[in-house]
């Protein structure tokens, strides 16, 4: 059983691009989907697909590689707020990350969002990750 799936969702993620494949799959929720398409949107993944089956579904994720470098485009996933030390910040105290050059997703009020998105929506949340 596991006891943090979006620690699970993460690790799936980055272990499948520091191998070099080009696709991973992952057990499907509201909330792993809603992370895949703010990645998407932000341009860190190709492409993505929900599956639905009787019990979950699975989400297939196309990865990212650089066209002359073949490096994956996600360089670091981090994980923020976990099951035992939950890490929340209000609107005035989202995080930026790089200096804007990555972004932070939000669990907020209003959905999940990247954390610009939530300032600009002055709401504040759940810090879920770092992605850069």
């Amino acid at each position: 059983m596991l006891t943090d799936p979006i620690s699970d969702y993460l690790t799936r993620i980055r272990n499948a691009s520091r191998a070099g494949h080009r696709v991973v799959n992952i057990p499907a929720s509201n909330l792993k989907r809603q992370m895949t398409k703010i990645l998407f949107d932000q341009g860190y993944i190709l492409s993505y697909k929900f599956e639905e089956n009787e019990t979950q579904g699975n989400i297939k994720i196309a990865l990212k590689y650089d066209k002359f470098t073949k490096e994956p485009v996600i360089k670091k996933l981090q994980r923020v707020s976990k099951p035992g030390l939950r890490k929340y910040a209000g609107s005035e105290e989202l995080p930026r990350v790089l200096n804007g050059l990555g972004i932070a997703i939000v669990s907020t009020s209003h959905g999940v969002m990247t954390s610009k998105q939530a300032k600009q929506e002055n709401v504040g949340g759940e810090v879920l990750c770092y992605v850069y």
